[in-house]
């Protein structure tokens, strides 16, 4: 058990760092392809993406990953009562943003040249979708290999339709950039689909009656899924409302929406990307972590072990990380994005996103313990106090940081209240 959990993190971190790699590979191509137009058009557009694909989801993988490791039941028929559930969810979602996407680009995000963009979304969810679930059948089996594999394939793949079609494409705008840009995940999810196809057991025979949904299956990933999703759902609304309480509030005060614009591209493109650059080694190490408290749900020294385990090395990995970044924040931007704007803020940033990385583990296993709901209560509260904290802090004239100062505080709340739940159901 022990040597099966370290052996799928290893993995998992493995791939993950050259999936982080190639990722970094396809920020630079990008940011240098095209103009600041449309990188900052891209950021804009980016909290809806991520909200819209969150509820395409809607927490299935982690949810199909739950059920397989703690049942009994056949883990093909958990997968053929699921995706047809999936694939229902995307198609309303789907006719959904094609009528709402004109009131989102025009009156919540202010900025017309979004409407495209927001219809690319809704093209790429089902596919999004449908490997996410694929992913979550193989990580309740705790077979990470495939995983690791399709993500490195994916972006490899990914990598080489940015290099070869995106300077043809950018000559068109930062609309049409954009668009084709996001929907590209279209052709990199279909070849993430094939290689965990690949990777199915060789008896994986699909009959009739393996296409007829189990109730009580839906009903037992529907029990993980929809507080799970619940929470990333509220976490994205509040990351889909941040860049318009932010514009209406610095609005108010007297700064230019050019300015908005650009400072909060350079957030969401340079910033973030630099500080979370280990994000990819604690994300493998929470993957793992989820179906092995989920089997060990009632041996307390396991789960105490185990978080433990992970909740020291992701800090460390944090610390190691960003104190690098402090030390040589001009060069790395130069390096990867081959400029040197945002540095103020990773530098402001830096000593308080060494903890971010405590967050995962935390709520990974709470998750695990069936705690859901009460990961879901947290975001609930956390995001109120974002919104909050970033609408009065940018009152007080200080451009984007009072989005950085709001950023610091969440982070600190959440951790608090995670860890104060786990210390209640362990001691």
């Amino acid at each position: 058990m022990k040597n099966k959990f370290f052996k799928a993190t290893l993995i998992l971190m493995i791939g993950s760092l050259f999936t982080k790699v190639l990722g970094f590979f396809i920020k630079i191509v990008f940011t240098r392809i095209v103009t600041q137009d449309s990188i900052n058009l891209y950021s804009i557009i980016m909290p809806t993406y991520s909200l819209l694909i969150t509820i395409a989801q809607l927490g299935l993988p982690l949810a199909i990953s739950n059920v397989i490791a703690q049942s009994n039941k056949s883990s093909k028929k958990v997968l053929f009562s699921i995706i047809p559930v999936s694939l229902l969810i995307n198609l309303i979602l789907i006719l959904l943003i094609l009528f709402i996407a004109p009131f989102i680009s025009n009156n919540l995000l202010n900025n017309p040249d979004t409407y495209y963009p927001i219809i690319s979304i809704a093209f790429i969810l089902p596919f999004i979708s449908l490997s996410s679930i694929i992913r979550g059948y193989f990580f309740g089996k705790q077979k990470m290999f495939p995983h690791t594999l399709s993500n490195i394939i994916e972006q490899i793949v990914r990598l080489f339709i940015i290099i070869i079609f995106l300077p043809k494409i950018a000559k068109y705008g930062p609309i049409y950039t954009v668009s084709v840009y996001i929907l590209f995940n279209i052709i990199s999810e279909l070849v993430s689909i094939i290689v965990f196809l690949i990777f199915a057991p060789k008896n994986f025979v699909i009959n009739k009656k393996d296409l007829i949904p189990d109730i009580k299956i839906v009903k037992d990933v529907m029990g993980i899924a929809i507080p799970t999703t619940s929470s990333r759902i509220i976490g994205n609304i509040g990351y889909f409302f941040e860049p318009i309480i932010l514009t209406f509030t610095l609005t108010l005060v007297g700064y230019s929406n050019n300015f908005i614009l650009n400072e909060y591209g350079i957030y969401n493109a340079y910033v973030l990307p630099i500080l979370t650059i280990p994000s990819f080694f604690v994300l493998a190490l929470n993957t793992s972590l989820v179906p092995e408290i989920s089997k060990n749900s009632n041996n307390k020294k396991i789960i105490i072990r185990r978080l433990k385990q992970s909740l020291i090395i992701s800090f460390l990995i944090g610390l190691i990380s960003n104190v690098v970044v402090y030390i040589f924040t001009d060069k790395m931007l130069l390096l990867v994005f081959n400029t040197t704007k945002g540095i103020e803020y990773v530098k402001f940033l830096c000593p308080f996103f060494v903890f971010l990385y405590l967050e995962g583990p935390l709520a990974s296993t709470l998750q695990a313990l069936n705690y859901a709901k009460y990961t879901m209560n947290v975001t609930i509260v956390t995001t109120i106090i974002k919104l909050l904290t970033l609408f009065i802090f940018s009152l007080f004239h200080i451009g984007l940081y009072g989005l950085l100062i709001s950023e610091i505080i969440n982070i600190f709340a959440i951790i608090y209240l995670n860890s104060k739940k786990i210390y209640k159901i362990l001691k």
